[in-house]
């Protein structure tokens, strides 16, 4: 079966003047449709930048973005991006803000409308359209900045630590939320987290990157039942999850810092 989302081979390198940094080395990964996959490792590893180019929004060194089997290169309408920071235009209300996709799309203004307001009442803001982003908290702006996204239609979601500047309970309630929205939309997400408890509460599959270049350095499927209540967290099975996530990506910081000691001392002789 063809894989919804897959990446063959990237690699992204960045320079500046004569010094090349290497982002990510040989990336591969598949993703089937309808599929929750999360991306963690060590600050700088690249994950960001993984994102990015499954977007579209940066070009590859070497490697390819497929989307259903076909190469991809630049953002399309089939993807929608969601950034940490929510992005949205203060003079807008949330409706106006909502609705900016399909306005980008060209679509009549009645039927504009009606899918903001579709994807309003998703995410529970339906009774909040005529607000300004400056009245609403933090949690329901970035429920305002998913049904933006969600409503040019994407088949896939790309999700850029969307809830990292969330109180921790706010983010518990997003966690919760993103579950109901997802199961009721089906849409593929791919989602960029810090945070391990995230990853493993939300996902069926979680990706851990080495440290940089990032490569893939494992893969740990999430065989815990769903529909997940966030209850699951307290379980020994979830724990376990955790710590076995955790101690992959210790090992990857503990390298690093090795590795970074041992050219310090080299570059002293």
């Amino acid at each position: 079966m063809i894989p919804k989302l897959e990446a063959r081979g990237l690699s992204k390198a960045f320079r500046k003047g004569d010094l090349r940094v290497d982002a990510l080395r040989d990336v591969t990964l598949r993703i089937r449709e309808g599929e929750f996959v999360s991306i963690v490792g060590a600050s700088g590893c690249g994950k960001t930048t993984l994102l990015r180019l499954l977007d579209g929004l940066l070009e590859p060194t070497s490697g390819s973005v497929l989307i259903d089997g076909r190469v991809v290169n630049r953002p399309g309408p089939d993807r929608g991006f969601v950034f940490q920071q929510d992005r949205l235009f203060s003079w807008r209300t949330v409706e106006g803000n909502a609705v900016l996709g399909p306005e980008l799309q060209r679509k009549a203004i009645g039927v504009a409308r009606g899918v903001a307001r579709q994807f309003l009442r998703l995410v529970g803001l339906d009774r909040f359209d005529g607000y300004f982003p400056h009245e609403l908290s933090g949690g329901m702006r970035q429920r305002v900045n998913l049904a933006r996204a969600l409503t040019v239609g994407p088949e896939v979601l790309l999700m850029d630590e969307p809830f990292a500047s969330l109180d921790a309970q706010t983010r518990e309630i997003m966690q919760a939320e993103l579950m109901r929205i997802w199961r009721e939309t089906g849409k593929t997400v791919v989602f960029v987290t810090h945070q391990i408890e995230e990853a493993v509460y939300l996902s069926d599959r979680v990706l851990v990157l080495t440290v940089r270049p990032g490569r893939l350095k494992e893969e740990v499927a999430i065989d815990l039942p769903r529909p997940r209540e966030l209850a699951v967290k307290r379980t020994l099975e979830f724990v376990r999850y955790t710590d076995r996530i955790w101690r992959l990506i210790e090992e990857e910081v503990r390298e690093g810092m090795g590795r970074e000691l041992e050219e310090a001392a080299q570059a002293r002789r």
